[in-house]
Parts: C-alpha cells; structure tokens; sequence
C-alpha cells in the first residue's frame, strides 16, 4: 500500500533459486496479496529459458502485470554430465549460462514484437552478464540492439486507408482503369 501511495510499482524478478521463480508461483504470491495492483513482474527471459518455460507465452499470459524488462541473453547447451547450473562449475562450462543480447538462444524479435502488441510502457533495460564477451563490447553492443529492436507502435492499423471514403475516380485513375471498367 505505501508503493500505491507513492504511485510506484513492485517489479519481482521471476528468477530461479528465489520464492518467485514462475508463473505459478508469481500467481500463488498474488493471491496472498490480495490482486494488488503494485504487485508486478520484472520480466527476465533469460531465466525463463534456463528453466524451459515458454517466455513468449509467458508475456501473453502476464503482460498486464510486466512493468519492467531486463534485456539478457542466455543459452542452454545440454551434455551429461551437469544441469542448467552445472554443479556450479565456472560459468563459461555451464550448461546454461548468460550471453550478451543476440548471442544466446533468445528469440528478442519475438519478445519485442509480444510488448509491442500489449503495448508494453516500460523500460527495456540491459543487464549484462556474458561468460564470453568483454564488458564494455557487451554494453556498446547491447545498447544498440536494444535500440534496433524497439518497436514504435502504429497509431491507425496498415489498412485504415481501405476504411475512408476517398476520391473514387482518383483512385481508378491511379490504378490505370478507366470509366466503365
């Protein structure tokens, strides 16, 4: 209640090891908070792919509460000898670790295209952690990815045109077709 008197909301990152780390979870915390409406997500797909949850669903069925997006990467490259967090080895032998944006396995076009469609308001911030790449590399380069895959969201829908009433003889004239046809 002090977050809604302050007009700021409560984003809980979905992440493994924590007491929100799905959907499921997320929905049982909201529930003992009674739906309140500053109880939301910090979208992270990078630690929905580690645990094999479907991130695009997920913002499908949650994009009313993702008020905050971390742009991270991650890949999961399964062998048999260890998990997603591979017995806690270095992070460069793990199964599962975090790449820079557009070096790993998630599909951001995809991500992007979801909040678009919701017409997601909020922040899509960088967080890097790359077992790979240099920092400061991974901080340029992350900034402009981020930057190409933001979406500006249309304002009339593509085919708003063919709703008008316009100037028909123009229009035939246009097209190349004369009286009578």
């Amino acid at each position: 209640d002090e977050f809604d008197r302050h007009g700021v909301d409560v984003c809980y990152e979905i992440h493994p090891g924590e007491d929100l780390h799905d959907g499921v979870t997320f929905e049982r915390f909201l529930a003992r908070v009674n739906n309140h409406p500053r109880c939301n997500i910090l979208f992270d797909p990078s630690h929905l792919h580690l645990q094999h949850i479907d991130y695009l669903q997920f913002i499908d069925i949650y994009h009313p509460r993702i008020k905050a997006f971390h742009v991270k990467d991650a890949e999961y490259l399964p062998n048999g000898r260890s998990g997603v967090y591979g017995g806690y080895q270095r992070w460069l032998d793990r199964a599962g670790r975090f790449r820079s944006p557009g070096d790993g396995q998630i599909d951001f076009k995809g991500i992007f295209s979801k909040l678009a469609q919701y017409d997601y308001g909020g922040w899509a911030v960088l967080e890097w952690e790359c077992c790979l790449k240099d920092s400061e590399t991974g901080a340029r380069e992350g900034a402009e990815f981020i930057q190409r895959h933001i979406i500006p969201v249309a304002d009339r829908a593509f085919d708003d045109f063919a709703a008008q009433d316009g100037d028909h003889a123009s229009v035939r004239a246009q097209l190349g077709l004369g009286r009578g046809v």
